[in-house]
């Protein structure tokens, strides 16, 4: 059984890095395979596709957050990280890591087929 767990802060400062760290266990080197990404949910509003990491290491990024953006993976410990710089308020949301089996732009969550519980980010001085 595939399981993903977000950790990370719940409380982030305006103009701080985000980051988030997910760790997938219970699975097998195909999991490897999935596209690893994040996306969030702010508060009353659906959900929006941040990014992900491909097998390779390739990383796509949503346009609109692109230039904050970084994610990273390191398979050898089943984890996949995110970082979000100089964030506001409107970066307030819970963001979700996700094993997608066919990549590519925008939210799909057909192709969603592992999602961790989420995890609440706020962001406040």
């Amino acid at each position: 059984q595939v399981q993903l767990q977000e950790s990370g802060p719940g409380l982030v400062k305006p103009s701080q890095t985000l980051s988030l760290t997910c760790t997938v266990s219970g699975g097998s080197a195909t999991t490897n395979y999935y596209y690893w990404s994040w996306i969030r949910q702010p508060p009353g509003k659906g959900l929006e596709w941040i990014g992900y990491s491909d097998y390779s290491g390739n990383t796509y990024y949503s346009p609109s957050l692109k230039s904050r953006t970084s994610i990273s993976r390191d398979t050898s410990k089943n984890q996949f990280t995110l970082q979000l710089s100089s964030v506001t308020p409107e970066d307030t949301a819970v963001y979700y890591c996700v094993l997608d089996g066919v990549g590519g732009v925008g939210v799909r969550e057909e192709s969603y087929d592992y999602w961790g519980q989420g995890t609440q980010v706020t962001v406040s001085s």
